[in-house]
C-alpha cells in the first residue's frame, strides 16, 4: 500500500472490536510515534498508552462521554512539554501541539496501514484527563485517540472526492488574492 492509499483509507473509527493488539503490531504503532519529526527533533512529548479497562471506563467521562474509546485495547495519550518544545513557532508561542499533532498523525497512518482503526479525540476535560493519567504540572494533554480493530472492516474504506471541498477551495496558487 502505497503512503497515498493509507490517507485515504483512513477514516474516524467509533466502534472497535475488544481483540487486542498483537505485540509486534503495536511495537512498529510506537515506532511511528517515536520517529516523528518535531521542530528541532526537541521531541517534547510522552505518549500514554491506556490498556486498563478501568481507567480506560475513566476517560470516557474525562472524554465528555465518548464511550466508544473504552471499546478499543488500547487509547495513546499525546502529553507534551512545552518547556522542552521549541520555543520560536511562528514568531511566538512554542511547538508542543504541533508536534504532538504530527506524531499522532503519524500513528494514525501507520494503524491503518495495519488494519487498525483510530479516532482523533480533541474535546475533553484536559484537568480530568491529566488527573487520571497523573501527568505532571510542566506538561498538557494534547489529544488521544482510541487505537483498535474496527468492529466492522467495512468502517475502513477508501475516501470519496464528493466527502472533500475541491481543489479550487483548498489551494491558492503563490498568493491570495
Amino acid at each position: 500500500m502505497t503512503v497515498l492509499e493509507v490517507i485515504t483509507k483512513r477514516r474516524s473509527v467509533r466502534s472497535y472490536d475488544p481483540r487486542p493488539i498483537p505485540e509486534d503490531v503495536m511495537s512498529r504503532l510506537c515506532d511511528a510515534l517515536r520517529f516523528a519529526p518535531s521542530a528541532c527533533n526537541y521531541q517534547p512529548w510522552r505518549f500514554v498508552l491506556v490498556t486498563d479497562p478501568k481507567l480506560k471506563e475513566q476517560l470516557v467521562d474525562a472524554a465528555r462521554g465518548q464511550k466508544f474509546i473504552a471499546e478499543a485495547p488500547v487509547v495513546v495519550v499525546g502529553v507534551g512539554f512545552p518547556g522542552e518544545a521549541y520555543k520560536k513557532m511562528g514568531g511566538e508561542g512554542n511547538s508542543v501541539e504541533i508536534d504532538i499533532a504530527i506524531a499522532l498523525d503519524h500513528l494514525m497512518l501507520a494503524a491503518a496501514e495495519e488494519g487498525l482503526g483510530t479516532c482523533w479525540i480533541g474535546a475533553f476535560i484536559e484537568e480530568k484527563a491529566r488527573k487520571l493519567l497523573g501527568v505532571p504540572g510542566e506538561a498538557k494533554v494534547v489529544a488521544m485517540t482510541p487505537l483498535g480493530y474496527p468492529k466492522s472492516p467495512e468502517l475502513i474504506h477508501e475516501a470519496d472526492s464528493a466527502s472533500r471541498k475541491p481543489p479550487e477551495e483548498v489551494f491558492v496558487q503563490e498568493k491570495f488574492e
